[in-house]
């Protein structure tokens, strides 16, 4: 064994003080196996010590949700016996070292942790984030990760149905590649981790263990130095056809009385989900290294502990049931080992060779690690630190027209067409709407669907954190009432810098503060999610610090899918109003937020302002608005209003119609604001039927549950321009960016 000096400890990301609480916790100078295992248990990544005090924060349960954070994804109650299961997960700095493999992994990883609970999965979607275009690496990492997420969805046989991609140069140095996945189970067959049963035998299934990945989630719990490259070997390798494989044994498997607990290998790999299927079971766990199943010579219990191979599980059996799992594996071309069993200890026992190579407390490595308390700096000195100043000197635009066909065509707006021919959207048959607010996806044999939406404004966090966290939760929200489903929870993918640093730590405990306040005004619980911390590089051309981006992913149910709503025009004639709150009785000249607006930065070059406010009644009260139009059958399409304000809104709803509109500005506001301004809590939608609209407009506003939102005619459905562009301009406007691109 290798002597452990201060160097050795400090390559394993242990500092001083935590390596003295390992010595502590053991009572003794820990080998290199036991250094390795609390290297990566107490990684950020897997410990979550700068994050855990203040994610307790956050609400997480309402009468629907079966399972909050803690288990592998949450799982929520979606009638008639059936529970959807969902998490997101972050595979950040995987996906900048090695972008394909990266990417791909991610989306393997988010898939074990939603079948590893009894689901079939039923629906992947993403939230990318790169650097400038012109960036040299750019066009290569953008290219890896789609082919990535790409290559795995489609080979293992889930549709990827919607998703975000984003530019910004603060992420020239490190990307973001976050991936969610959404699953069906019977609420009667869902399985846990914990390990309980003194005696039961501990089985590895899946794919052989090798030295990929090996110090993964310490690697994703530091900054990018000037070697990123070099840490290629920490990212992992994926196979989908495997796993696929993997997805059909554990369920068959799952449909037996079998399994006591399950838990997938993912970020360090056999470390944590045996530390965590012991922790949650109050039980202890010992392991015989030799009967791990590896597929290169020679390893040694330190790197089959802290290789991250995918395509893994972990298993706790009832006894006696060993013949009949192996018989599943064996037919389904799967590795199956008994490689241990359930003690009564309370302690990680690893034994090779005849000898033990690892006695550790499971105490100090989950429950009991460290837990930091990070200062931070107040809002008022956040916004000092950051330079948000009020917006002045905000010119009128010359031409609305003009404005809109730039900003349709720049990298934010431009058509996602080249990424989601990618994807395959429509495996499995029950994909019933992709590229509009939410993805919609129907519950295999019901008239019930799914709406998904992924959701954060990261240039609003950055500006004013709190509005940020709480308006990433409310878009979420507006999307799902935007295609008629009922918000019912959040998983999120809180993606921050380096927690070290007060305002860094300022923008993660504001933002939350936000998102905290949103879901409960909203009673849209979070109930799994991810932190991504130390994204930031000193690599070369790389710029510092991300933007805080809690990207949120959010889950709601249609109970009958035949009323979905979607963003389309639909018929010459129709009128379009803009429904959200009521400034027009006293003509309220700031309407229209241009700070950090997409148009302040696209026309002018200027990113400043604070961040729009977001007024949260107003969000639910609109919101069950629309959802009560939509149900009654009263509007034909239906499109929130946010990046690039209700201009942009209608070009969309335009193009994905292919029929023009006919709209004027009211005179009491200036047009740039009115038009580019990017007010939340607002909704567009077309009408044919003026006079039944009216009448369940005049019902709402007496109906004091529903608290109608304000209303107002903008214009009409007509003819085939848009402030004077015509369709295909728009159209060819907002192709071209990728295209261009991608064929430069």
């Amino acid at each position: 064994m290798s002597e452990i000096t201060p160097d050795v400890v400090e390559a394993h990301g242990l500092s001083p003080e935590e390596y003295e609480r390992v010595l502590h916790a053991l009572g003794r100078e820990p080998n290199l196996v036991e250094l390795g295992i609390f290297s990566v248990m107490w990684s950020e990544h897997c410990s979550y010590k700068s994050s855990r005090l203040h994610l307790k924060k956050l609400p997480t349960e309402a009468p629907w949700v079966i399972c909050g954070p803690g288990e592998n994804a949450g799982v929520i109650d979606i009638g008639d016996g059936q529970a959807c299961i969902f998490k997101m997960e972050s595979h950040n700095h995987p996906s900048y070292i090695e972008p394909y493999q990266g990417a791909a992994t991610g989306v393997g990883g988010i898939l074990r942790d939603v079948f590893t609970m009894g689901a079939r999965p039923v629906a992947n979607m993403n939230a990318l984030r790169f650097g400038r275009p012109d960036h040299p690496k750019m066009k290569h990492l953008v290219q890896g990760v789609v082919a990535g997420i790409g290559g795995y969805g489609n080979c293992v046989g889930v549709p990827t149905v919607g998703g975000e991609t984003n530019f910004h140069k603060a992420y020239d140095g490190n990307i973001l590649v976050n991936a969610m996945t959404v699953g069906i189970a019977d609420t009667d067959k869902i399985f846990y981790s914990a390990a309980t049963g003194v005696g039961n035998p501990i089985v590895y299934v899946g794919s052989k263990t090798g030295r990929d990945g090996i110090h993964g989630a310490t690697m994703a719990s530091a900054d990018f130095g000037e070697d990123a490259d070099a840490k290629r070997p920490t990212v992992q390798v994926g196979d989908p056809f495997t796993e696929k494989l993997l997805i059909e044994a554990c369920l068959e498997l799952m449909a037996t009385d079998a399994i006591v607990a399950i838990q997938d290998m993912g970020a360090a790999g056999l470390t944590s989900s045996s530390v965590e299927m012991a922790t949650n079971g109050e039980t202890g766990i010992r392991l015989d290294m030799n009967k791990v199943p590896c597929r290169e010579e020679g390893m040694t219990p330190y790197e089959m502990m802290l290789s991250e191979s995918q395509e893994r599980m972990l298993m706790v059996l009832k006894p006696g049931k060993e013949e009949m799992a192996a018989a599943i594996f064996r037919k389904w071309e799967l590795d199956f080992a008994v490689i241990g069993e359930v003690t009564d200890t309370r302690h990680m026992i690893l034994e090779f060779n005849g000898e033990v190579v690892c006695d550790i407390p499971l105490g100090p490595l989950a429950a009991d690690a460290p837990e930091y308390d990070r200062p931070h700096i107040s809002q008022d000195e956040y916004k000092a630190w950051a330079g948000i100043k009020p917006l002045t000197d905000v010119p009128e635009s010359k031409d609305i027209g003009a404005d809109l066909l730039k900003l349709m065509a720049c990298p934010d707006l431009a058509s996602r067409k080249w990424i989601y021919e990618q994807y395959d959207s429509q495996v499995m048959a029950d994909t019933l709407q992709t590229g509009g607010d939410a993805a919609v996806v129907r519950v295999h044999g019901t008239k019930k669907a799914l709406a998904i939406s992924t959701d954060c404004t990261p240039r609003y966090c950055y500006a004013n954190p709190y509005e940020g966290g709480k308006q990433a939760i409310a878009e979420a929200y507006r999307n799902i009432c935007a295609v008629g489903g009922k918000p019912l929870a959040v998983t999120n993918c809180l993606n921050f810098a380096n927690p070290q640093r007060p305002e860094i730590m300022s923008q993660f405990v504001h933002c939350l503060e936000g998102m905290g306040n949103a879901c409960r005004v909203l009673d849209f619980p979070i109930v799994s999610g991810n932190v991504s911390l130390y994204n930031e590089s000193k690599a070369t051309g790389g710029g510092s610090a991300i933007l805080p981006t809690p990207a949120i992913g959010g889950v709601g149910i249609l109970a009958d899918y035949d009323k979905m709503a979607t963003t389309a025009f639909k018929a010459e004639g129709d009128a379009i109003y803009l429904i959200g709150s009521e400034p027009w009785a006293t003509p309220d000249h700031t309407r229209g937020h241009l700070g950090q607006s997409l148009w302040l930065r696209e026309i002018h070059g200027r990113e400043e302002g604070n961040a729009p406010p977001v007024d949260l009644t107003l969000e639910k009260n609109s919101g069950e608005f629309i959802r009560e139009l939509i149900e009654a059958g009263l509007v034909n399409s239906v499109h929130d209003v946010s990046d690039g304000g209700m201009a942009v809104a209608l070009a969309e709803m335009a193009l994905a119609g292919n029929l023009g509109a006919e709209v004027e500005t009211p005179g009491e506001y200036a047009p740039t604001r009115w038009w580019f301004g990017e007010d939340q809590g607002y909704y567009l939608v077309t009408v044919s039927d003026v006079e039944a609209f009216q009448q369940q407009l005049a019902k709402g506003t007496r109906d004091e549950d529903t608290a109608s939102s304000g209303v107002r005619r903008i214009g009409t459905v007509k003819g085939d321009n848009l402030f004077g562009v015509s369709l295909p301009d728009l159209r060819e406007a907002n192709l071209s960016f990728f295209r261009d691109w991608m064929e430069g």
